[in-house]
């Protein structure tokens, strides 16, 4: 059985969805093990990282969502494919898609009422062709087994590595053009709409009022809808936030090896990558008990309420109090990050796609006439 990857995902800016596409991508072809030698289909404007992937077979025509619904399946005619970044062609035969989560469901609020339909179609059309779904945690699983209304048997977890990070090389400069010292701030990640909860982050801050030297380094996009008023706007502006916007891999390997802790109260997460990274580099996590994230972080996290905005100042002052504290859970947060390997992640879905799943991938793969 012929497989291939779809990559639309090596046209697009690098966030969570990409990183894990990108890093899943590069660990299969890296492999030994057969499959190993999986070739990637790409349209013209491709990008780095995925730029850097071996085994590409560009198709040249269209972009974006008319390339994958247009292009892609007539490139992958006879061939299973492989989706990582959620979307699909919709109307071709023989597919394998990753869903990261069911967040248009369970949090439509946050998102457009475009992408809301495109995605909720896309998701529809899965129900019907009945393909392979793998995603990053159980509790997305059960999410998409709930919304979708499809059997368990045809949903298994992969969960994301964190090592990627070994080929990172740490840029300390950041420390010097952000004015910031060792142990004296909070990283807050993520691309920051409402899900990401920021709002809280800054209530809590204001109860702070004994950390005053204490900094919050926030690190992705401002997005609108979260800046809608002036009393935020105020609040965004204080002298303890420090706007670091995106930042290169090297520059935020090097903000959480000398972070005090990563601030990650999310209220929604398929999976939660930030903070398995933050501890991978040494980085104390205060995270969100909601979704996901107990399952991503296990015990090596401390765990605040994220709609509080006072329990999410208690535990960064816990946090901020006790130097020992902050050196046991980054001694947690080092051994539990070590586990999560892209090498593992890659074995487990090449076993999917060539071993064990191979009799229920036979139910609909394609034929050498059809598409």
């Amino acid at each position: 059985m012929a497989f291939a990857i779809n990559g639309k995902f090596t046209s697009q800016a690098v966030t969570g969805v990409q990183r894990v596409a990108y890093e899943l991508a590069r660990a299969m072809q890296m492999s030994t093990a057969p499959g190993g030698e999986l070739d990637v289909f790409v349209p013209q404007n491709v990008v780095e990282p995925g730029a850097h992937l071996k085994r590409k077979r560009c198709y040249p025509w269209l972009r974006g969502t008319l390339w994958e619904q247009i292009t892609l399946p007539i490139a992958a005619r006879g061939m299973t494919l492989l989706n990582l970044c959620n979307t699909n062609p919709m109307f071709k035969r023989g597919q394998v898609v990753m869903v990261h989560d069911m967040a248009i469901y369970d949090v439509p609020q946050g998102f457009s009422r475009k992408f809301r339909l495109w995605y909720r179609v896309c998701f529809a059309m899965l129900r019907r062709t009945k393909p392979l779904i793998l995603t990053v945690s159980d509790y997305s699983k059960k999410r998409i087994c709930h919304h979708l209304k499809i059997d368990e048997s045809r949903v298994a977890v992969i969960t994301p590595g964190a090592d990627h990070l070994d080929r990172v090389i740490a840029n300390p400069a950041v420390l010097e053009r952000l004015a910031l010292e060792r142990d004296s701030y909070c990283v807050i990640v993520g691309s920051l709409d409402p899900r990401k909860n920021l709002q809280r982050v800054l209530d809590a801050t204001e109860k702070l009022g004994h950390l005053r030297d204490l900094k919050f380094v926030v690190v992705g996009g401002r997005n609108k809808r979260i800046f809608n008023s002036e009393e935020v706007e105020q609040r965004a502006h204080s002298s303890q936030i420090v706007w670091a916007g995106f930042v290169p891999d090297g520059e935020l390997k090097s903000l959480y090896e000398n972070a005090a802790c990563l601030v990650f109260p999310s209220l929604y997460e398929g999976f939660g990558l930030p903070p398995l990274e933050a501890m991978y580099c040494g980085c104390p996590v205060i995270a969100s008990s909601r979704t996901s994230m107990p399952e991503a972080c296990g015990d090596a996290a401390m765990y605040c309420d994220a709609t509080s905005a006072d329990d999410i100042a208690a535990k960064i002052s816990e946090m901020m109090a006790d130097a020992k504290l902050r050196q046991r859970y980054r001694t947690l947060g080092v051994v539990h990050a070590r586990a999560f390997r892209w090498e593992y992640s890659a074995r487990k879905v090449l076993q999917i796609l060539y071993g064990r799943a191979g009799d229920q991938l036979s139910n609909f793969a394609p034929s050498a006439s059809t598409g």
